[in-house]
């Protein structure tokens, strides 16, 4: 099995961190991965987004041009990023932000209300937590509980006081699928 992903969003909606933890989660099961990042160049507010790839066989290259799925956190990260899935592919929205329809018929579409189910669990930075529990349930790149006890190693010690939120809202995601 090989899972490759793009999530984008602006920054400050916690992509990189959703890539964190899938590509943590992967080498605690043992699976072969990578995790490329990248900014613009502000990092709260400007675009951010990047790619991950998860694999139980070794990884050539960690360049996903076509992906198997993208995760759209905003509008302008659909907009970059929607024609670049493969047909049959899954494109994981954002509802809560994103209100227009896919330009594609020859893909999976998963519209998730993340912001407003996080909102649910009492902070809306857990958005980010919602949609990656939707990614795990539809992809099956890894288990559920190994992203949950994962978190505590990948968020910053600032972060930490919404670690059990972040739970919650990674199953609530999966939950919804």
């Amino acid at each position: 099995m090989t899972a490759k992903v793009i999530m984008a969003g602006f920054g400050g909606q916690g992509v990189v961190l959703m890539g964190t933890l899938l590509s943590y989660s992967a080498m605690v099961q043992g699976k072969h991965t990578t995790f490329f990042p990248s900014y613009g160049a502000e990092m709260r507010g400007g675009t951010a987004n990047c790619s991950v790839i998860v694999s139980d066989d070794e990884i050539p290259s960690p360049i996903v041009s076509e992906p198997d799925c993208i995760v759209a956190m905003n509008i302008a990260s659909l907009d970059k990023f929607e024609n670049r899935v493969k047909p049959g592919g899954t494109i994981f929205i954002n509802s809560s932000l994103i209100k227009r329809e896919l330009a594609r018929d020859d893909v999976d579409e998963v519209r998730i209300p993340a912001n407003e189910m996080a909102e649910e669990l009492g902070s809306a930075k857990a958005a980010n937590m919602v949609m990656l529990g939707g990614v795990l349930k539809k992809t099956g790149a890894v288990e559920l509980d190994s992203a949950v006890k994962s978190l505590s190693g990948v968020l910053s010690e600032r972060a930490m006081a919404l670690l059990d939120v972040n739970k919650k809202a990674l199953r609530k995601g999966f939950d919804a699928i």
